[in-house]
């Protein structure tokens, strides 16, 4: 099945190297549409335009291909796979944070932050190491969603509905979404109107994803042998704690499972933000625990595969 030769292909060789990457090409797309777009007085409006506009164009240059291929159905299939290996970022999930971890461990703090500086949003440059653990934790726990689970579940949805046109369809509409909250999603002067629709389309994509994969992530690592009844403790009580209704949820997972407390104030641009803490602090982050968030994160996704084909069969027979 395409679905997971896809998946096989972004767990053996992470982000492609050297190859055009579709999710640039995507951003691209955003950044150019925001340039047309944003100058409108009517910001809320014109937020609105331009994300259509961005889905329309990725769809059309996920299904042109198939079209044109359609003559050749091998290259149409490698096409489609291709789409569905970069769509999933399982592999580089753990290698890109793994990098501020291996650094650490040799004693390179000025590395580890400039390591970590690469993959999250916040400022780095004073963090201790407990503190660099605990991003690198917050990382995995949430891009296990957002850059795994919810774009594996669209692929599946739309296997199930359109073959594999739709499944590259489905999973390319979601990243586009999720890659337009990242850009222009912000509250803020500039974007809090005119990232108002692609910020809420965001919380709406991710809403099913975000809690099927929180459950997905409590199975494994019940059977992984971690704190399953701390991780459902802590999961019913921190789900919402943040204001997306979404980005807590794995993370409160995540926490509970490994005894740790996610989350609380960081700086971004120099600017301390107020964030929730997530979880009790019962002990401190240790390096161990990157490892454990990266074997939570591959028995998510394998779980996912396993109820996928389940699912697949199930819908043969009938």
């Amino acid at each position: 099945m395409p679905i997971y030769f896809g998946l096989l292909l972004d767990a053996l060789l992470g982000d492609p190297k050297g190859f055009p990457h579709p999710i640039v090409l995507v951003g691209k797309i955003i950044a150019a549409y925001e340039r047309l777009f944003y100058p409108k007085a009517d910001k809320r409006r014109a937020g609105l335009l331009f994300l259509l506009a961005v889905l329309a164009m990725v769809a059309a240059l996920v299904l042109l291909p198939f079209v044109l291929l359609a003559r050749w159905p091998l290259l149409q299939s490698l096409f489609g796979i291709y789409l569905l290996y970069t769509a999933l970022a399982w592999r580089s999930l753990k290698d890109e944070p793994g990098q501020a971890i291996k650094a650490l461990r040799k004693g390179d703090i000025p590395q580890a932050r400039r390591s970590l500086a690469m993959v999250v949003g916040r400022d780095t440059a004073e963090l201790a190491p407990p503190q660099i653990i605990r991003a690198v934790v917050e990382t995995i726990a949430e891009n296990t969603i957002d850059g795994v689970l919810s774009p594996f579940f669209y692929m599946c949805l739309g296997y199930l509905l359109w073959g594999l046109p739709g499944a590259a369809l489905l999973a390319y509409l979601y990243k586009a979404i999720n890659t337009m909250d990242s850009m222009v999603g912000y509250k803020n002067s500039r974007y809090f109107d005119f990232g108002f629709c692609p910020a809420h389309l965001d919380d709406i994509a991710n809403f099913i994803p975000a809690r099927l994969g929180a459950l997905l992530m409590l199975l494994a690592g019940g059977m992984l042998g971690y704190d399953l009844a701390g991780g459902w403790k802590c999961w019913l009580k921190y789900r919402l704690a943040h204001k997306s209704p979404n980005s807590a949820q794995s993370e409160s997972v995540m926490a509970g499972l490994l005894g740790l407390q996610l989350g609380g104030p960081a700086y971004y641009d120099g600017r301390l933000v107020q964030k929730p803490f997530i979880g009790s602090a019962r002990r401190a982050p240790a390096y161990d625990d990157y490892t454990k968030a990266c074997r939570v994160l591959n028995c998510s996704v394998l779980l996912a595969a396993l109820i996928f084909g389940f699912i697949y069969l199930g819908v043969l027979v009938l």
